[in-house]
């Protein structure tokens, strides 16, 4: 004997509990082929308090339960409508029979009942495909937790089970409930349906309470995984407390649930999800409208999302919003009337004799119904429908199992596994809507988010949106009356939307809750990689605080339109105009005197290179290429180098003719003889060539872009800039020709007048002396757009320095006055200073 066949044998037990003789007909009508029905008549949540002793609980004790006896009404009403039409099962008359559960407390006892034979008798065998139980097949009960137990009981008999409002995940486990199918849509799409409400309205900062059972536990666990993610944060979740079942509230409940309102009211979240039986909510509730708890977003699983009796404490509607969860509303025409008609005859139907099973009395149900008959009526039939429907795909099942036609059926002997297969097959419409199971075991109906209303005018549950399971997408979103001011959507965030632009900076363990910081200049926020980090723009681009992008930076160089720019290309043009005129006139005058003291041929090789080197001013101006980088780092630096070793050569030879001469006249006649002059700016330039090949050959003169210390949004772009430490070697061999240019000029002071140039190439050496030096320190501690207007106009400047500070007199004096550009005068002066020194 198995396991399983020893606790039926154990539990058959419980099939000899004495019944009492059957007070209403609701609970059982005869027939060919009899449906169980297990509905929650009266409730109780405790459904462990009778486990200490052997007796079936008496339901009718606890609270009566409006919904569960408009769920059993919506099965008799099926049955008769399918009794009473000629298409489907024709002359077969089907037949209920009916217990109530009281939600959990009252399981066992009915199933066994409708597992055993007519006799109370539940046979233990090897083989049950060729038994036949009390009834074809089970519709409910209506909670998981109830179902769980019962279908434990009928997979092993694979008698059919219909349930019309459990939700959870785990009955669609085939493997272990084969024959458990259900009319309503899982837990997975009515967490999706609340998750989608959530996001729509912008809700990140909500409240989660559940019950103290599975059904609360595991919903909102799955909640909680369903969030993960969607940037929705629970700032914090609590059980309720269990009632007892004369819902007395304890101390410890009442402590408990103040508790939680005080929480409630302390918390920024005003958005409360709760999964909950509605037997569970109503001290809960009670205990929120006496604090005055207002301004929440109530948001109901379908546990109590239609319940009439929460409902009818018209004091909630001060507390805030109520939205909830449920299946579509499908009207059911004449369901209304049926539910309030009373028997005809004063005593219930014959049962042939037999009396009922335990709790099939409700005395109280009709009467209570009245009272709720309006509320009910206006609500609609949505999960009436649940149960009307899965009576319909019984009966389609029974009706391909017998092989009915249009007249009869063969009324043969139903095994619960033939119709098992014949449920899963069946497929029609009814009332506008397919009747299909899916692969496992469920009813894709459509849901609704409800509104509760209390203007008695309308439906107290007002249909606002709409989800569809198979698109898995909430829609058709309409208007919510809210319970706020100007009937505002009621903001539920921890930290607000951050501005763009705005980095989110964490503050405690929820993602929800953070601070918003503006990106700095030169970062910006990609929102779709990382919202907790602002990303650096790329070295071409910048961007302004706040920025959600980047932009590309203006590059900035030397343009011809500006001012500064204007004036030095004039004072270039003038030293070029000027040089060339020079030129021509010591071409013009070149066996003078005049022109052979300032160098003779030499002055030819120093005008030359400044000619060039006014030419080269030009490449300094507009976007620099690598061609004018290469000019500006090797033309002009040669060709200033030349000019300044020949005038540092000039100055020496001057120096050392008048006064070295006669002391060293070996030494004269060798660099006489030798060409000193030529011989020493040769070197002096093949140095300077060195040196700049040098810098070549470690730097690259492509132009590089660098940003603007005093304006980020400006690229600078110049020459490479590690050229400047190699420029310092090549400037330092020109500051030491200066410096020796000077002082020989300085020795040559007192030289015959037309002789003595000391004073013209002094004053040249100390301005580019001084003008060099300056440059330098100013490209060392500032590196904007103005070091190269700055360093072209030092450039010039020691141009014009050269070409009218040297040149300059000797023009003037070769073109005003020609009488001292004579021989005889030059030898007039020569002799006075010959005779001065003696």
């Amino acid at each position: 004997m198995g396991p399983w066949a020893r606790m039926v044998c154990s539990l058959s037990l419980l099939l000899q509990v004495p019944a009492g003789p059957a007070e209403s007909s609701d609970f059982y009508l005869a027939g060919d082929y009899l449906l169980g029905g297990l509905f929650t008549l009266h409730a109780n949540v405790k459904g462990t308090v009778h486990l200490n002793y052997l007796q079936v609980p008496k339901c009718k004790e606890y609270e009566m339960k409006v919904l569960g006896y408009n769920l059993m009404q919506a099965m008799r009403f099926a049955v008769e409508e399918i009794n009473n039409h000629s298409s489907l099962l024709p002359g077969v008359q089907l037949g209920y029979e009916m217990v109530d559960v009281c939600y959990i407390s009252n399981n066992v006892q009915p199933v066994l009942y409708f597992l055993a034979r007519e006799d109370y008798f539940l046979p233990i065998k090897e083989d049950y495909s060729q038994y036949v139980p009390r009834v074809v097949a089970v519709i409910g009960p209506d909670n998981s937790e109830s179902v769980v137990t019962v279908a434990n009981f009928l997979s092993l008999f694979l008698l059919p089970q219909i349930t019309y409002s459990a939700i959870s995940d785990q009955l669609r486990d085939k493997d272990r409930f084969p024959a458990l199918l259900r009319t309503m849509p899982s837990a997975d799409h009515h967490v999706e349906a609340i998750a989608q409400l959530l996001l729509h309205f912008r809700w990140n900062w909500i409240v989660v309470l559940v019950s103290s059972d599975d059904y609360g536990r595991d919903n909102g666990q799955r909640l909680s995984e369903r969030l993960t993610g969607r940037d929705i944060c629970i700032a914090f979740q609590e059980s309720l407390p269990t009632p007892q079942p004369n819902q007395v509230m304890t101390t410890e409940e009442h402590r408990r649930l103040r508790a939680i309102v005080d929480k409630l009211q302390q918390t920024s979240a005003r958005v409360v999800v709760v999964f909950s039986p509605d037997l569970a909510l109503h001290n809960f509730f009670h205990e929120v409208v006496r604090w005055n708890f207002t301004g929440a977003v109530w948001i109901a699983s379908e546990s109590w999302a239609i319940d009439p009796v929460l409902h009818n404490l018209t004091e909630l509607r001060h507390t805030g919003t109520f939205l909830g969860v449920t299946i579509q509303n499908v009207p059911i025409p004449g369901f209304s009337e049926f539910r309030m008609r009373r028997w005809q005859a004063g005593s219930p139907p014959s049962r042939n004799g037999r009396g009922a099973t335990c709790n099939q009395e409700c005395d109280k149900c009709f009467n209570t119904t009245e009272t709720f008959n309006e509320v009910l009526t206006l609500s609609g039939e949505r999960i009436v429908y649940s149960v009307y429907s899965a009576v319909y795909a019984v009966a389609h099942a029974l009706h391909s199992l017998l092989g009915c036609g249009e007249t009869g059926c063969t009324k043969e002997v139903v095994y619960p596994w033939q119709l098992l297969k014949e449920i899963w097959k069946v497929n029609f419409t009814l009332l506008g809507h397919q009747i299909a199971f899916d692969k496992d075991g469920d009813m894709p109906m459509p849901l609704e988010v409800v509104q509760w209303q209390w203007d008695l005018s309308q439906s107290p549950f007002q249909s606002v949106a709409s989800y569809y399971p198979l698109q898995r997408q909430l829609t058709n979103i309409g208007h919510i009356s809210w319970h706020t001011p100007n009937n505002m959507v009621p903001v539920s965030m921890c930290s607000k939307h951050c501005q763009p632009g705005q980095r989110k900076k964490p503050v405690g363990i929820h993602p929800c809750c953070f601070e918003c910081i503006d990106c700095l200049p030169g970062t910006f926020l990609n929102q779709t990689a990382d919202e907790y980090d602002c990303q650096p723009c790329p070295s071409n681009k910048w961007s302004h605080r706040n920025g959600t992008s980047c932009f590309k930076r203006r590059l900035a160089f030397l343009e011809w339109h500006e001012a500064p720019t204007i004036i030095v290309a004039m004072l270039a043009a003038l030293g070029f105009l000027s040089t060339l005129a020079i030129l021509a006139i010591f071409w013009r005058h070149l066996q003078t005197p005049m022109v052979r003291s300032a160098g003779g041929p030499m002055c030819f090789l120093m005008l030359a290179p400044l000619l060039v080197s006014y030419m080269v001013v030009p490449v300094y101006i507009g976007p620099p290429t690598a061609a004018t980088c290469l000019c500006r780092q090797t033309l002009f630096p040669i060709c200033f180098t030349v000019c300044i070793s020949c005038i540092t050569v000039r100055s020496f030879q001057i120096v050392y003719v008048f006064k070295m001469a006669s002391h060293l006249p070996r030494a004269y006649g060798y660099w006489v003889r030798y060409h000193g002059p030529c011989v020493s700016v040769a070197f002096i330039t093949s140095l300077k060539v060195a040196i700049v090949v040098g810098n070549l050959l470690t730097t690259s003169p492509s132009p590089t872009t660098r940003a603007d210390p005093d304006d980020p949004q400006i690229m600078i772009l110049s020459c490479n800039p590690s050229f400047r430490g190699l420029l310092m070697i090549s400037t330092g061999l020109d500051l030491a020709l200066s410096v020796v240019g000077f002082s020989f000029a300085y020795m040559g002071k007192e030289l015959p007048t037309n002789y003595n140039e000391a004073k013209f190439i002094t004053l040249s050496m100390t301005f580019y002396f001084t003008s060099s030096v300056s440059l330098c320190t100013f490209m060392s501690v500032y590196s904007g757009v103005l070091v190269t207007i700055m360093d072209l106009l030092v450039t010039v400047l020691n141009l014009l320095a050269i070409s009218l500070g040297y040149f300059g007199p000797k023009c003037y004096m070769i073109l005003f006055y020609p009488e001292r550009n004579t021989q005889a005068y030059f030898n007039s002066m020569i002799q006075g200073y010959t005779m001065r020194k003696d």
